[in-house]
């Protein structure tokens, strides 16, 4: 808020800013209070429709070919340029886990490749990845598998042991990729 404190002379004006933490402050501003103002707002205005433009990005579904309908999530969301995958577990077409570790998380990769190929992503734009394994004595097993298949620089990647996954899942994996 601008209060008028003082005037010097006829070309420059004093006027008192306040501000909520340090109180009225003296200010000079070129051509008064409106200039000031004006000026400000001229600077602020743009930001603010950018800050607002991105919090009200439209948000679209993205899902590979194929995919399941009518579940209480979507594969993926596309918003403000980010695609939000939701977590995959490591299972075939026809819903069987496999035996051997290594091969679950092969698959659970695999399926979150579809998803980012169906939004125009690859692994190399990956920003943030959760991985949930239900016994922490797989890391390094899935270590393995995910370096081969995760290219440099990695994202950001939060494990996490858990009880228990949907039906037999051993991993599940949740990815944020950003161009």
């Amino acid at each position: 808020m601008v209060l008028p404190c003082q005037r010097s002379g006829t070309e420059r004006k004093y006027f008192g800013v306040l501000h909520a933490n340090r109180g009225i402050t003296p200010t000079l501003f070129a051509g008064g209070p409106e200039h000031g103002i004006l000026a400000r707002m001229k600077l602020i205005l743009p930001m603010l429709l950018l800050l607002t433009s991105a919090a009200f990005a439209e948000k679209k579904v993205v899902a590979p070919p194929g995919a399941a309908t009518g579940r209480p999530f979507s594969p993926a969301i596309l918003s403000g340029g980010t695609l939000y995958v939701s977590g995959q577990v490591g299972r075939d077409s026809k819903g069987v886990y496999p035996e051997k570790f290594e091969d679950e998380v092969k698959l659970t990769l695999d399926s979150i490749g579809e998803i980012l190929k169906a939004g125009g992503f690859s692994f190399a734009d990956l920003v943030a990845v959760q991985v949930y394994l239900t016994d922490m004595d797989l890391f390094e097993k899935m270590n393995g598998v995910y370096t081969s298949v995760i290219p440099e620089p990695r994202p950001a990647r939060t494990t996490v042991g858990v009880a228990k996954l949907v039906g037999k899942a051993r991993i599940e994996i949740t990815v944020t990729a950003r161009k």
